[in-house]
């Protein structure tokens, strides 16, 4: 590092994405990356005459993709807010509502973004244990003293709380800002969009790089009362007022508008993960209850990195993460069911080779 760096940054750990190999012919299952493409009214309207407008600057108010997105969830305009990612969406959370004295609470297995942040904007991190069988215990998030996260369904286990354990934390901590973060709401959890309007103290983060299949355009947004959204975007436009570019814009814009191709392929993915727990679960593994695109599942017979190292040599990449208890576990995104069954006869074979 050089000499200038400020002292508080010496010790960051930054986020580690998931992998991006440039390998021919490997099966990609590592980064929850939807298996199907964008939206056909996405394809159709980025054309060249869009493109050739790209000399120009986009709206930083992004008016039709809100007015897109508060039509589809039933609220108002300014209930809405816009980012580059659900991972700037986020960042803008920590700057305007964290500081030194702030408290701030999340699982202590989750999204790997949420202690990092802790640590770049120098908030209090208060890491929660999850459960022995890995789960959130919505107890631990009663009348707390300060700001509440949660990845909901969680990563990377794929666990979902139910709306009336989140309702619970919401009304016990009426003082404190409860971010409930729902990346992979769309894969079999329920949303907490109807309690915008009864919690002010609410705000929803989602994203367009899962079930909406446009990881690469670096959509994501929040949903929550009318102020939380004023001082989000007050942060927004104080720090990067032309956070999405043109054509992400549309993108995102056509994807929300085309609901019946969204509806199919979420359900395609709810289908394929249930057939391949089905499956993975008849060879021996432990697979938890996934509401995700994911799942998160280990063998009784190989430890992670052997299934993680095992599957690599056969061109098919999924995540694995080394710190304890989750070691023996893998995460497994839900592909197409090619794919899938191309990882089934790869799992069988290295429970052959490691029975010999």
């Amino acid at each position: 590092m050089s000499r200038f760096l400020k002292k508080q940054y010496e010790s960051l750990e930054p986020y580690t994405p998931g992998e991006q190999p440039k390998v021919d012919n490997l099966i990609k299952l590592n980064t929850n990356e939807n298996p199907y493409g964008p939206s056909p009214r996405v394809l159709k309207a980025i054309n060249q005459a869009q493109v050739s407008k790209l000399m120009l600057y986009p709206d930083p108010e992004a008016a039709e993709l809100v007015s897109a997105i508060a039509e589809y969830y039933g609220l108002d305009r300014d209930q809405v807010m816009v980012g580059n990612g659900s991972d700037e969406v986020l960042a803008f959370s920590f700057m305007a509502f964290q500081n030194e004295e702030s408290k701030f609470y999340f699982p202590e297995i989750s999204y790997g973004f949420y202690k990092v942040y802790a640590d770049i904007f120098q908030t209090r991190a208060n890491p929660v244990p999850l459960t022995e069988d890995l789960r959130v215990n919505p107890e631990d998030y009663k009348n707390l003293d300060g700001t509440i996260i949660i990845a909901n369904p969680n990563a990377p286990t794929g666990i979902a709380l139910e709306l009336e354990e989140i309702e619970g934390i919401l009304e016990s901590n009426r003082s404190n800002l409860v971010i409930i973060d729902e990346a992979y709401i769309d894969f079999g959890a329920k949303s907490c969009v109807p309690f915008l309007q009864k919690y002010d103290n609410l705000l929803i983060v989602q994203t367009f790089s899962k079930s909406r299949s446009l990881a690469g355009s670096r959509v994501g947004f929040a949903l929550g009362s009318k102020a939380l959204i004023e001082d989000l975007n007050r942060i927004k436009f104080s720090f990067n007022p032309y956070n999405l570019n043109r054509l992400s814009i549309l993108a995102a814009k056509e994807a929300v508008r085309d609901d019946a191709y969204f509806q199919e392929t979420r359900k395609k993915i709810i289908n394929t993960r249930r057939s391949f727990t089905e499956k993975l679960e008849a060879l021996g593994f432990t697979v938890l209850p996934s509401s995700a695109n994911f799942v998160f599942a280990k063998s009784g017979q190989l430890s992670g990195k052997e299934y993680f190292t095992g599957l690599r040599k056969k061109n098919i990449i999924v995540r694995h993460f080394e710190k304890e208890p989750i070691s023996d576990f893998v995460r497994i995104t839900i592909g197409r069911d090619e794919d899938m069954e191309a990882l089934l006869e790869a799992t069988r074979e290295l429970l052959e080779r490691k029975a010999k």
